[in-house]
């Protein structure tokens, strides 16, 4: 049982959602004005959660969920309206409110709403400063992300040049921290190097750097990423991306030590550890003629092949729970709950985008779910897989965001019994359109490209007003 708190001033609302509420087993007061409300709220037991209407006579009610939230600060708000608004929507949510409905809605809804209202509240406290260094961490207890940890064991007390493979997003630097983190170069700088991000023309003096008078117009000396990462370790992201005459000039950095930076006539010593990374085959730029064999072998002491997440699936719930607890703290945001079905979405996921999309993904359900339960249709589509061509939506994208807006749809409409003509009428007009533009107009030609016979498609195109 919860004690629930109505603001209304029309009668009919508050007794509606009292006899509702009531019937469920929850204690309910009710107050018709914001001032009434606000007296209601100082009295024990406290409210644990509160309808409030947007339009009252005195104080409004989105003046209104400041005070209220200083008074309930455990208890969700539940705007109600019916004079629906994005500023109002955006004022409302924006002050603290938990949930928007737009009046009239179906009591089933308000029903629903109620019940993940009071499922957020022991996850309604601030949340503590993430740990230092968490961001940075590992996450997985899967075999094969144990096989890393094992590697990165063995290769981090040494010198040895590191090579880290993998797919975009699988945490490459993440590796490469860690192996300086417990080197015996950890108090010296980390200095990573994106390759791909480096100008064409200014890569060779922004990696070795260059000295007053290399360039025309250049007065001020340059110390390159090599050399700032002296004593330390350098991070070269997308080694595959190098152009060739300064592969060269790199090899000759490893193998005895030294850098000559643009415009010197004299090599400069310096000492740093070499960890690079790339999601390309370097034997495959190598039979290209793009990639040096002896800066490869150089570069190839220890090779460690960072898996894809969809070979870690045991991680994906660990490591959402960690984006969760580190995003709501960078943000200040409460902790929203992970409901059994998101769960089922996030495991079933290809993540081709890899730990990078499941993070993107759980910052946006995260921002949408605002503290309450995360459920499917808070997560956002799947990325395409690599290669996909960007004007095609692949079928389990397209499968996806069906699934959303069906989801959506059976929570929010109560017991309404068309879904499947809503769901036609939503994609059919599409579809139809698409097809007839393609066949210029033709409907005989169109009908065959969808299976139907030729009168039937002229009745769907008059039900829709496609001319």
């Amino acid at each position: 049982m919860a004690h629930l708190l109505i603001i209304d001033d029309e009668p009919s609302i508050c007794w509606g959602l009292k006899k509702l509420f009531e019937s469920l087993g929850h204690a309910v007061r009710t107050a018709s004005s914001a001032e009434a409300g606000l007296r209601e709220a100082d009295k024990s037991p406290k409210a644990e959660a509160v309808f409030l209407d947007v339009r009252l006579p005195g104080l409004d009610g989105i003046s209104a969920i400041p005070p209220l939230r200083e008074k309930l600060p455990d208890a969700p708000i539940i705007v109600m309206t019916a004079h629906g608004k994005l500023e109002t929507a955006v004022a409302a949510i924006r002050n603290g409110a938990f949930e928007y409905l737009t009046k009239p809605f179906d009591l089933t809804l308000a029903e629903k709403v109620l019940d993940r209202a009071l499922r957020r509240r022991p996850n309604n406290t601030a949340q503590p400063a993430a740990t230092p260094g968490l961001q940075d961490q590992i996450v997985g207890r899967s075999p094969v992300l144990q096989e890393v940890f094992k590697q990165i064991a063995l290769v981090a007390g040494s010198e040895a040049c590191v090579l880290v493979n993998g797919e975009s997003g699988t945490g490459k630097e993440l590796v490469a921290r860690a192996i300086h983190r417990f080197s015996r170069r950890s108090a010296g700088p980390f200095v990573p190097v994106h390759v791909a991000a480096l100008a064409p023309m200014l890569a060779e003096s922004e990696l070795f750097g260059h000295v007053r008078g290399a360039f025309t117009g250049v007065e001020t000396p340059r110390i390159g990423l090599l050399e700032q990462a002296h004593g330390g370790t350098v991070f070269l992201d997308e080694v595959a991306d190098i152009p060739l005459p300064l592969q060269i000039k790199l090899l000759r950095a490893l193998e005895h030590g030294e850098i000559v930076p643009v415009g010197a006539d004299k090599p400069r010593a310096i000492d740093f550890r070499l960890i690079s990374a790339s999601h390309q085959r370097l034997s495959e730029k190598i039979a290209a003629g793009l990639f040096r064999h002896d800066l490869f072998f150089r570069l190839v002491t220890f090779q460690i092949d960072l898996p894809p997440l969809r070979e870690r699936g045991a991680d994906i719930l660990e490591l959402t729970e960690h984006f969760i607890t580190t995003l709501t703290a960078k943000n200040q945001l409460q902790r929203p709950s992970l409901s059994q079905r998101a769960e089922v979405e996030l495991t079933r996921r290809p993540w081709h985008g890899n730990v990078r999309e499941l993070r993107n993904a759980i910052e946006h359900a995260v921002i949408v779910a605002r503290g309450g339960q995360i459920e499917p249709d808070h997560l956002p589509p799947p990325a395409p897989a690599p290669g996909t061509p960007a004007d095609v939506i692949p079928s389990d994208m397209l499968s996806q965001l069906i699934r959303q807006w069906a989801e959506s749809r059976l929570r929010e409409d109560g017991e309404q019994e068309d879904l499947y003509e809503r769901f036609l009428s939503v994609v059919e007009p599409a579809l139809l359109s698409a097809t007839l533009a393609h066949e210029l107009g033709q409907c005989t030609s169109a009908a065959k490209r969808l299976g139907l016979h030729r009168h039937t498609l002229r009745k769907k195109l008059d039900q829709y007003g496609i001319e």
